[in-house]
């Protein structure tokens, strides 16, 4: 059964899901992501991690249990309306076209642009990419920058966007440590500003450095875990097979592997 939240973003109730093959990869899943707060989903590589974000984002079609975005069925919503409730960030992107990286976190304002692009828009972007640190980019060729830098301008269209929710997929695979950091900071202090995030991550630390509230996607069920203090060691240690040592530090659990 799922935990009870106060003012739920997205309820989640009895979701299956599976592959071509019949092989399934979710089972009769319910889960709620409170409003405001940062929602980390972790899991090993293949348990349904970016199966589950793309149905809950209303990107995968899902045919059994029922997705609600602050009320509304995701699969009922307009692409427009859908894209002001729920913004998606990916896993892998590959550019297309030599636009410029403006051009590229324009994109982001579909949902608001009638005819052409207003101030409001233009506004956004540079807002965006301001907060990213990354306006320096602004005039550059999006296919030419790096796999880091490209994933930075991605994550900067998602903010104009403005969604209600942000979801996204491994948002700091492709970066180094300090830009890592630099992210996971910027978006925890989103969920001040009235906004929903949830991320797939896969380190444990960085997870709980950040996270507020947990899912383990595990055998084609989702664990939920509110917070770092109740952070549950053992279901930890059962998804990353491996011999963790666990330390405190702040108040947030620190996991080392045992070197063998």
């Amino acid at each position: 059964m799922a935990a009870i939240v106060d003012k739920p973003a997205i309820t989640v109730n009895r979701l299956s899901h599976s592959y071509v093959n019949g092989k399934p990869v979710l089972q009769d899943v319910s889960f709620s992501i409170p409003e405001n707060q940062f929602t980390v989903i972790m899991g090993q590589n293949g348990s349904g991690k970016s199966t589950l974000l793309r149905m809950t984002a209303g990107i995968l079609p899902y045919h059994f249990g029922t997705v609600k975005a602050k009320g509304s069925e995701v699969r009922e919503l307009k692409p427009k309306e859908r894209a002001r409730k729920i913004g998606f960030l990916p896993q892998h992107h590959k550019p297309v076209f030599p636009f410029k990286v403006s051009e590229v976190v324009l994109t982001g304002r579909a949902s608001y642009v009638n005819f052409t692009p207003g101030k409001k828009d233009v506004y956004e972007v540079d807002k965006a990419l301001e907060l990213l640190g990354i306006s320096a980019l602004k005039d550059r060729v999006y296919s030419d920058l790096s796999g880091g830098e490209q994933q930075l301008v991605m994550i900067a269209r998602l903010i104009a966007q403005k969604p209600e929710v942000l979801m996204l997929d491994e948002p700091i695979s492709h970066l180094d440590y300090n830009n890592q950091l630099r992210v996971l900071k910027m978006l925890s202090s989103l969920t001040n500003q009235n906004l929903t995030i949830v991320a797939v991550l896969h380190d444990p630390n960085m997870a709980n450095l950040f996270g507020e509230r947990f899912l383990f996607v595990h055998n084609r069920k989702v664990h939920e875990v509110d917070s770092a203090e109740t952070f549950n060691h053992e279901l930890v240690r059962e998804v990353f097979y491996d011999d963790l040592t666990m330390f405190k530090h702040e108040g947030r659990y620190v996991f080392l592997p045992r070197v063998k």
